[in-house]
């Protein structure tokens, strides 16, 4: 099983911006996406982004479209995770995860995959 370490969490000002990183412990296969999850106290867990290694396919949350970009490094092993003009209500602990995607129902595919143990981004209004 890949073992997934996310950085870059932090606490920022409403409007600020910060970079996630997420370093996979080895090269993860064609079919798989590669992405973010975050969950805030006393909110439904939420699918942010993912990349496909496939072909590179990006997907986004209605909520962050604009905002957020994924990319990633593969002679690295690792996916970024650039956020911008950040609100408030993107305070989270943001999970990276990784898995085998079916179709384009990525939330589902980083679900059930592989987490990391998660960073903390807290936005201040």
């Amino acid at each position: 099983e890949v073992q997934l370490v996310e950085s870059g969490g932090g606490l920022v000002q409403a409007g600020g911006s910060l970079r996630l990183s997420c370093a996979a412990s080895r090269f993860i296969f064609d079919g798989y996406g590669i992405g973010w999850i975050r969950q805030a106290p006393a909110k439904k867990r939420e699918g942010v982004s993912c990349i496909s290694t496939s072909d590179g396919t990006t997907y986004y949350a209605d909520s962050v479209k604009g905002r957020f970009t994924i990319s990633s490094d593969n002679a690295k092993n690792t996916v970024y995770l650039q956020m911008n003009s950040l609100k408030p209500e993107d305070t989270a602990i943001y999970y990276c995860a990784a898995g085998f995607i079916d179709g384009t129902n990525w939330v589902a595919a980083l679900e059930v995959g592989s987490w990391g143990q998660g960073t903390q981004v807290t936005v201040s209004s």
